[in-house]
């Protein structure tokens, strides 16, 4: 196995959507093995890596949301030896992901099931929670609290060579195209992502996985883009709201999609928005600020 090796999870058969992050550790360890729908093909990618159904022990989630970890319950009954790390917060859902599940049909509606199938419950005998203040390393790499897109993530740093493995902390990158924040509802907390991305600065990352899509080594530029998107989308949904604009939104997605064109081409950039509407984190925003005036 190469060292931090992003894997194209093909989801649905989309290049760049998703990818799930081998590290190169003492142990098999995987970052965010995404969808059940991709499930297949994160197994057999395992097994071209010579990782066979007893070698997997770690399975690092930088947070619970389905197109991150919504195969963990399949995964770990193919690989019995595996154990999942995650915030603490997150791990109820995993033992029952009722409730997540019943949260994430109400964003998808009928298309939920075809974009991320079934889930299954992960036994609390096999989740490693972090909490606030662990130190311990997972699978050779530094938990560390980004919260923003939601309360509960974590992205992992690898000190041997600067590598963070990043979620969604730092925003999406696709095709090697301009930051773009997600920020659908319910959960993001614009504060906590500032401070995050603050925290992250300090921290002095050589490189960084965002889980859609790919490993960069320009974090400090990319890190600052994510941070004035964040606050250009925050001052822009304040100023719709207090002009009842709704239309905003559509108008965002709009602009969205013309941006990144150019990196993906149309088809591309079309196939991921109708999974990840931007006018859905326009509405994340607008869900926020109306709770936190």
């Amino acid at each position: 196995m190469n060292a931090h090796e992003c894997v194209d999870l093909l989801h649905l058969g989309h290049e760049g959507a998703i990818c799930c992050y081998f590290v190169d550790a003492i142990e098999p360890t995987i970052v965010d093995p995404g969808p059940t729908t991709a499930l297949d093909r994160l197994v057999e990618e395992l097994s071209a890596r010579g990782v066979a159904a007893r070698d997997l022990r770690n399975v690092l989630l930088t947070h619970i949301h389905l197109d991150h970890a919504g195969a963990t319950g399949h995964l770990l009954k193919r690989f019995p030896k595996a154990v999942v790390h995650v915030h603490e917060d997150g791990a109820s859902h995993l033992v029952d992901p009722q409730r997540l599940v019943s949260s994430t049909r109400r964003t998808f509606g009928e298309l939920h099931d075809r974009l991320w199938g079934g889930v299954e419950p992960v036994s609390s005998d096999r989740i490693r929670a972090w909490r606030e203040g662990d130190r311990a390393e997972r699978g050779g790499l530094r938990p560390v609290a980004t919260p923003g897109h939601i309360a509960h993530h974590l992205a992992y740093l690898d000190e041997r060579d600067g590598t963070l493995f990043a979620g969604d902390a730092m925003g999406i990158a696709l095709a090697g195209g301009p930051q773009h924040p997600p920020t659908p509802p319910p959960a993001v907390n614009l504060p906590d992502w500032y401070g995050t991305l603050e925290r992250i600065g300090s921290i002095g990352a050589e490189r960084f996985g965002a889980t859609h899509f790919g490993l960069y080594e320009d974090v400090e530029p990319r890190r600052v883009e994510l941070l004035e998107r964040l606050r250009a989308l925050e001052l822009r949904v304040r100023a719709a709201l207090e002009a009842d604009d709704w239309e905003d939104g559509a108008r965002y997605e709009t602009e969205v999609r013309a941006e990144l064109a150019p990196f993906m081409g149309e088809e591309r950039v079309n196939q991921y928005f109708d999974m990840f509407p931007a006018a859905n984190d326009w509405a994340g925003v607008a869900f926020y600020l109306k709770r936190n005036p």
